[in-house]
């Protein structure tokens, strides 16, 4: 910050001993310690708070940057939603519609045709074939 080289605070400190004299120079010493560190600490106070501000300012760029994303989001899962509504409306649609057609042409042709007529016994049975018998059923105990 400032240029100040070990030679030159020498001479300052030569020439403060000499208006300032011996008895006072420890006491003016601290008085100019304690406000040079008072100095450093509003400034690093200062820093800190402008930091502060700069980060919030960040954080909040950075939440309506989430808040935008978060709600472009929102739309499209809705848009979707809405779509698989639309494509869920029309399979049941589809499939309404064929389970009536198909349902159709079963009634109408329930409604030509005639009573059902009995059903003849030709009186066939399954016989064993020649030469073999059947097998004797086990007897359970």
């Amino acid at each position: 910050m400032f240029d100040i080289g070990f030679s030159e605070l020498i001479v300052v400190a030569l020439v403060a001993l000499v208006v300032i004299g011996p008895e006072r120079l420890p006491r003016v010493a601290r008085t100019i310690g304690a406000l040079l560190g008072r100095a450093q600490r509003y400034v690093n106070d200062v820093k800190t708070d402008i930091q502060r501000e700069v980060d919030l300012d960040e954080f909040k760029d950075i939440r309506s940057t989430f808040q935008d994303a978060a709600k472009s989001v929102q739309q499209s899962v809705s848009e979707v939603g809405k779509e698989l509504q639309e494509a869920g409306k029309s399979l049941n649609q589809s499939v309404s519609g064929s389970v009536e057609s198909k349902d159709e042409p079963e009634r109408l042709a329930a409604e030509e045709t005639p009573a059902a007529s009995p059903q003849l016994d030709l009186g066939l049975e399954t016989k064993p074939a020649a030469g073999r018998e059947p097998a004797p059923k086990a007897e359970s105990r």
